[in-house]
């Protein structure tokens, strides 16, 4: 039986499909653990060059399943505070940390809903391409909760504090075009070209510089709770490692000469 996340990696792209389409791929137990279970075999494969994050049909994920919250409706308070504790920092957080620290871009690829940790999820990718059918929200105030997988950390990153609280706060729900204003996505198309804009991003970024692309996302990550000074170190070590690859010799005398490098990762 197919599990509710999928796996594969096919010419040097792993893609990870939530797959559970009849349900708009909502996010059961059962997801988080197979979720989990696939991230977990991405660090340290060297025969992938980018991942593609996406949906089953015609949704990326609409949030939790609220069928699998309502079975926890019957324990006391103390015993669904410690059961969600336990649920989210057993499944959802360790996932979470362990797409950001991939060496690889890890690309959105959004159509249909995306609400809830759908959304903290996509929110969490180094870059995100949505279909113009798309529709966004946080959903979670609607049901009394907070918010997960890094929904207040990602969203005051690209948004800024006064926007991730009116969107976390309201829970209104926008549309691909505003998703694309905000910076939640870095483009909207239709969506009938979605899958070809992914897979030209996925082959730019393929044959792209890996060391230089692993140093910059380490950057990224450590950016917000650096100083400047630290931060200006961090940039000097990583630029000088890039500085002593193949792939920077490579590029510079490709430039020189006048043609597009080929980057081998080295």
């Amino acid at each position: 039986m197919a599990g509710t996340a999928l796996l594969d990696v096919t010419d040097g792209v792993a893609t990870l499909t939530l797959n559970r389409p009849d349900a708009l791929n909502a996010l059961s137990v059962e997801m988080m653990q197979d979720l989990q279970a696939c991230v977990r075999t991405l660090p340290g494969r060297d025969d992938v060059a980018v991942v593609v994050v996406t949906g089953a049909g015609d949704h990326f994920m609409a949030g939790g399943d609220l069928k699998d919250f309502a079975t926890q409706l019957h324990l006391s308070p103390q015993a669904r505070h410690a059961a969600f504790r336990a649920m989210i920092e057993q499944y959802i957080n360790p996932t979470v940390v362990m797409l950001q620290q991939l060496r690889q871009p890890v690309v959105a690829k959004v159509r249909g809903a995306c609400a809830g940790f759908g959304l903290s999820l996509m929110a969490g990718c180094d870059l995100a391409i949505c279909a113009d059918d798309a529709k966004f929200t946080t959903a979670y105030a609607a049901i009394a909760l907070s918010g997960d997988g890094g929904a207040s950390y990602f969203l005051s990153q690209i948004l800024g504090r006064r926007k991730a609280a009116e969107l976390l706060l309201l829970g209104d729900r926008f549309d691909s075009a505003e998703a694309e204003r905000l910076g939640l996505v870095n483009r909207c198309v239709a969506g009938a070209a979605l899958d070809v804009e992914v897979d030209k991003l996925v082959a730019r970024l393929k044959r792209g510089p890996r060391r230089a692309y692993a140093e910059i996302k380490a950057l990224l990550a450590a950016a917000p709770s650096n100083q400047l000074e630290s931060q200006l170190q961090s940039e000097a070590e990583a630029f000088a490692r890039c500085s002593a690859s193949a792939d920077f010799a490579e590029g510079v005398t490709a430039f020189l000469d006048k043609r597009k490098p080929g980057f081998t990762g080295a």
